[in-house]
């Protein structure tokens, strides 16, 4: 599920995966998928040691509240409005608690994602900065220093909550993990991807 986290930019956000059964991800009302946003990353190390870093990332953008859903009705069975819950759906919160883990085989289920939240989101064109000079890290409007954008980083390499099923991360998770661990640089300098 989604956590709060701090940014330089906007506060408080919600970020994170929101559905076991899918590897989508969002960032406030920003949504992507989580292998490409682990491929961003291994982007962003490549160019790491470059004072200031940007690359184009095509993203889905919902504005509306009432078109993301509601998250803890869809949860619960109650309530299934917007994006979310279309999604929960297609696929309901698990019956029994301890088959609440986030599927590492989510990447299976894009197609389906991707239509669902073409009903609700717009593209749109972002860009993934990383300035040096103020040690700024940027997804689009959203702006973190490098510890709170590790926090991200080792939120995806956990799973989020609950936690990857089994513990088995998706490979492109664990490319990441080596990529940022190799050339951490300044961006990722000191993260640690324990447990």
């Amino acid at each position: 599920m989604p956590l709060t986290f701090e940014s330089l930019s906007h506060g408080t956000i919600a970020f994170g995966f929101f559905n076991i059964e899918s590897d989508m991800l969002l960032c406030d009302n920003y949504f992507f998928f989580a292998d490409d946003f682990c491929a961003r990353m291994v982007d962003l190390t490549v160019n790491v040691g470059d004072a200031f870093y940007q690359a184009a990332w095509d993203v889905r953008i919902i504005e509306k509240a009432e078109d993301i859903g509601d998250l803890t009705g869809a949860i619960h069975g109650v309530r299934f409005s917007g994006f979310i819950g279309g999604l929960y759906r297609r696929f309901p919160f698990p019956r029994r608690p301890e088959d609440f883990k986030q599927n590492p085989d989510g990447v299976q289920t894009q197609a389906v994602v991707s239509a669902e939240i073409a009903k609700y989101a717009r593209p749109l064109k972002i860009t993934i900065e990383a300035d040096r000079n103020n040690m700024e890290i940027g997804l689009g409007a959203y702006r973190f220093n490098p510890l709170q954008f590790h926090e991200l980083l080792k939120y995806v390499w956990r799973g989020g909550y609950p936690r990857w099923k089994n513990e088995i991360r998706p490979d492109y998770v664990l490319t990441m993990q080596k990529e940022i661990t190799r050339n951490p640089g300044w961006v990722f300098g000191g993260i640690e991807f324990n447990g």
